[in-house]
């Protein structure tokens, strides 16, 4: 198909669309039966904007926290919030928190205060040594999640080689080569939509768990040149953005906070970004089958940066339940919910249609430049 015959459309008159109520807004999934049924040139036609969503497990996330002044001053220096340690940065209140401190969003979001305890050093400008205060979130002046992963092109598929139960980064897997986790739902994922997050850049809006975050540029382990399909994406993991968004308009029930055996916090949350179909490539990129779709199998029991792989399986196989490595027959499980995406990609494509979430092309893109610098002797 020549993708150069679809007419191409301008960031002015999608917001038009939607500002006149008349933005057109499909499903991943929705886009591509219709593409499906009545070809992608007509379903181009009939569409603006398609919405895609993930809800993914991460260990990559921090708590940026503002408080306010305390009388007597104090300068931070040793902090606990809720019995996580939190690094106290400058000569105000501000905080950061690890990802341990993900746990302290679920008191937060459901109306709980939690305990703040910190000590000062005592200097005439910052006479105060000690402060303990209950903090709730409308006590946190400015506060931010940061998701240096929130946002990457494809996942992976875990398995193992090692006998009895493997606790990995993406939950346990049973071994050897009985069970395999993946980390992406492919093609109603946000990266697979959207191959090489080509329309995601620092200032584009996306949907955080209710509420609206910004992209701040290239995330950790970016990765712009993967290997690719003859379609365009991404064979592994490609390019990544990172993404903040205020602690105040997050909405519970579409983050989940939990700790993985041998590797600690993570969190669940759910993430939806529009894809404005600006072109017959952009078209195309969307209405991609998770036939046409494949993620890597790796071995996550050999403990080294470069792990064997095993190829690529297709999205259909890992969906139905079941893949095939050298041979062996084995139960794939998913590690994200289908379910938090499916719910967090209707309620941006409300928002699209109602006009309350703001839809722009990037100003500028996520960048050419890797972010896998290994760190070898």
């Amino acid at each position: 198909m020549n993708l150069t015959t679809f007419l191409p459309r301008t960031e002015a008159e999608l917001r038009r669309r939607q500002e006149d109520g008349t933005l057109r807004v499909r499903q991943a999934a929705e886009f591509r039966r219709l593409a499906q049924t009545v070809g992608l040139e007509e379903a181009y036609g009939q569409t603006d904007v398609v919405v895609a969503a993930s809800a993914e497990f991460t260990s990559h996330a921090s708590l940026h926290l503002s408080l306010g002044p305390a009388d007597p001053p104090i300068r931070l220096r040793e902090v606990q919030v809720g019995g996580v340690p939190a690094l106290p940065g400058g000569a105000g209140a501000d905080l950061v928190l690890p990802v341990s401190g993900a746990r302290l969003l679920k008191e937060w979001l459901a109306g709980r205060s939690v305990e703040l305890t910190a000590s000062g050093e005592g200097t005439p400008l910052f006479p105060r040594r000690e402060l303990h205060a209950a903090l709730r979130l409308e006590d946190i002046g400015s506060g931010q999640l940061l998701l240096p992963r929130a946002i990457t092109e494809n996942g992976v598929v875990a398995i193992s080689s090692a006998e009895g139960l493997l606790h990995t980064p993406y939950g346990a897997v049973l071994g050897p080569r009985v069970q395999a986790l993946y980390t992406c739902s492919g093609a109603d994922s946000i990266g697979l939509a959207m191959p090489g997050l080509a329309l995601l850049g620092p200032g584009s809006p996306v949907l955080v768990a209710g509420a609206v975050g910004w992209v701040v540029g290239p995330g950790g382990g970016h990765q712009p040149q993967p290997r690719r399909l003859p379609n365009g994406h991404a064979r592994t993991p490609g390019a990544v953005a990172a993404v903040g968004v205020d602690l105040h308009g997050l909405q519970g029930r579409w983050l989940r906070v939990g700790a993985l055996e041998g590797h600690g916090d993570v969190l669940l949350v759910a993430i939806a970004a529009p894809v404005p179909l600006i072109d017959g490539a952009t078209a195309a990129g969307a209405a991609t089958s998770n036939r046409s779709l494949e993620a890597p199998v790796l071995d996550v029991a050999i403990p080294r940066r470069l792990k064997p792989s095993f190829g690529g399986v297709s999205y259909s196989a890992l969906r139905a339940g079941w893949i095939e490595v050298e041979g062996r027959r084995l139960r794939a499980l998913p590690a994200h919910s289908t379910r938090l995406a499916m719910e967090i990609g209707d309620e941006l494509a409300l928002q699209l249609r109602e006009g309350r979430f703001p839809l722009r092309l990037p100003l500028a893109p996520l960048g050419a430049r890797s972010g896998l610098r290994p760190l070898d002797p």
